[in-house]
């Protein structure tokens, strides 16, 4: 039989459990024809590449990644990140600039909720140092703002505005009057992205090839986009453009992508617009089948729902939806075949996903098939651990964040905010994992920058050490002191790639095409000169492939 090509001497590691080693591959029209020993291919014939031992390994799933938000951010208007002592520092800080930089419309700032030292800004003090101007300040992590009153006016935001999803996405309120700080995305994003709208095809053609290049250089080969909450007509943009870009043959990468459901009041809606762009974008690239659902917020904001109170603030955050209606949803969206992606930081939210599964099977038995994915997983409750296995539900997690998700001693902040027991048994991958359950990674950036927290291999190194060091590819104020526990929280490489390939693939559904190095499967697949399963795993961040196929074309 004539090959496309035909690797010999390599060390590949295939991710397929029933053939997990081989030493040769052959490729033809872009698909595995063989994989196994050197002794099969006797009968190919083609190009043959002698390795000299290199390692092979299937191509990268990133399985919850954000296509179109950083778009948005990349031409909103420039922040200013500042990292204060308290209030008054901040204030000042903020007036120092605008004093500057005169004339602007919008004045932006990036600002960790830490650094105001527990005290609170409220659009007066934001009024007093910026009158004339629109002022916006974002919480680093993304999941709450601080503006002024202009801004307020701008999106006729009043003391009357109904809260986009009470107790979660929601204008904070002082004796029944707005403050100017929102929390949660289907409230802030809105006025985050308001300007995004007017980015060209053009703009968004070039983020994109940024973006694809990046992803291409480093072996990934399949994303999840899990969408922008409140803001799907710039997600629908995006999409648009992605999809004439796989229609030109300028898409070497697979992305699933989703449609975002805020609350139950959308619900219906929202299912028939993901219908509608399950039939509008379905290219060889791109597909749409999975409804995104933020279940809750963020732990640093107390907006992620907890089972056991906060210490800080004795409340337990809320879920955009309850066990019953969205055990609802789940049925609605078994019936017309289509899948369900949720952020769940806390464990209270990720529980009542749980509930809801096992509420749809009990009525639906053995024809429920919605693929459910849990996504991020931060504190979870011990009784909830097996039950991913048990139902089925996909565990998703940013292994990145397995440090601490902060820089310096990251143990005392969540301490302080969860308690020693709670802060002692977070991002408990390796117990979920050993369950039985599949677990899956990702990097869940929402911006592009300089693109190093989307490197699937810091999420393999800090996967397997819980540490960002001196030896870590990674920005420095995000080092942290040591090892963040549990020690046996940590993961293996093996378990880190097939999370990163097959397990990946099964999430997005495309395991009978992608995920693993089999005969039949599309040939993605890529070539490191040195052994990963080998490699020390501090500096393991610093890993590429040598070269990358897609399709079983080069495309590095």
């Amino acid at each position: 039989m004539k090959a496309d090509k035909i690797i010999i001497n390599a060390k590949i590691f295939t991710a397929d459990k029933e053939n997990p080693q081989a030493s040769a591959l052959a490729v033809k029209d872009g698909k595995f024809c063989y994989v196994g020993d050197e002794a099969g291919l006797s009968e190919y014939e083609g190009e043959v590449t002698d390795l000299g031992g290199k390692f092979i390994m299937p191509g990268i799933i990133d399985s919850h990644v954000h296509v179109s938000f950083p778009i948005g951010f990349e031409y909103a208007d420039m922040a200013e990140r500042i990292e204060p002592n308290g209030k008054q520092e901040a204030l000042d800080t903020m007036a120092e600039y605008i004093k500057k930089n005169p004339g602007e419309k919008r004045y932006k700032f990036v600002m960790d909720k830490k650094f105001l030292n527990g005290e609170e800004l409220i659009k007066e003090d934001l009024d007093a140092i910026c009158p004339d101007a629109e002022l916006l300040i974002q919480e680093a992590e993304g999941h709450s703002i601080w503006i002024n009153s202009r801004l307020l006016e701008r999106h006729g935001i009043t003391d009357d505005t109904p809260d986009p999803v009470p107790g979660l996405a929601y204008y904070v309120r002082k004796d029944g009057h707005v403050t100017g700080n929102i929390f949660e995305g289907s409230a802030e994003m809105p006025i985050i992205l308001d300007k995004a709208m007017e980015v060209s095809d053009e703009q968004i053609v070039a983020s994109l090839n940024r973006w694809i290049d990046y992803s291409v250089n480093t072996g990934v080969n399949a994303v999840f986009d899990a969408g922008i909450p409140g803001f799907n007509a710039f997600h629908e943009r995006v999409y648009k453009v992605l999809r004439e870009m796989d229609v030109q043959g300028k898409l070497p990468v697979y992305i699933d992508g989703c449609y975002v459901v805020t609350s139950p009041r959308e619900a219906a809606e929202g299912l028939k617009e993901l219908k509608r762009f399950r039939r509008e974008f379905n290219t060889e690239h791109l597909s749409v089948h999975t409804m995104k659902i933020f279940m809750d917020g963020t732990l640093k904001i107390n907006t992620a729902a907890l089972v056991a109170p906060y210490l800080d603030t004795q409340t337990t955050g809320s879920t955009a939806f309850n066990a019953e209606e969205l055990a609802e949803l789940l049925k609605q969206l078994n019936e017309a075949d289509l899948d369900l992606h949720l952020h769940t930081v806390g464990g209270r939210a990720s529980r009542v996903v749980l509930d809801a599964v096992e509420l749809a099977k009990k009525e639906l038995g053995d024809s429920f098939h919605v693929k459910v994915t849990c996504a991020h997983l931060e504190v979870q409750d011990d009784a909830d651990l097996s039950r991913f296995a048990e139902l089925g539900v996909f565990a998703n997690y940013t292994p990145y964040w397995h440090a601490g998700n902060s820089g310096g001693n990251p143990y005392e902040l969540w301490k302080s905010m969860l308690g020693e027991k709670r802060a002692l048994s977070m991002w408990r991958c390796k117990t979920v994992w050993d369950s039985g359950a599949v677990v899956t990674w990702s990097s869940d950036c929402i911006i592009f920058g300089d693109f190093s927290a989307w490197n699937p291999y810091l999420g393999m190194e800090v996967g397997m050490t819980r540490w960002i060091n001196e030896k870590t590819n990674l920005y420095e104020f995000s080092r942290t002191i040591s090892a963040y526990p549990p020690e046996n929280e940590r993961m293996g490489i093996e378990e880190m790639i097939l999370g990163y390939t097959i397990n990946g693939a099964k999430q997005l559904g495309i395991e009978g095409s992608k995920g693993s190095i089999e005969t039949g499967k599309e040939a993605d697949f890529l070539v490191f000169d040195n052994d990963l399963l080998t490699a020390e795993h501090e500096g393991f961040s610093y890993n590429a492939p040598s070269d990358v196929y897609f399709r079983g074309e080069k495309v590095n």
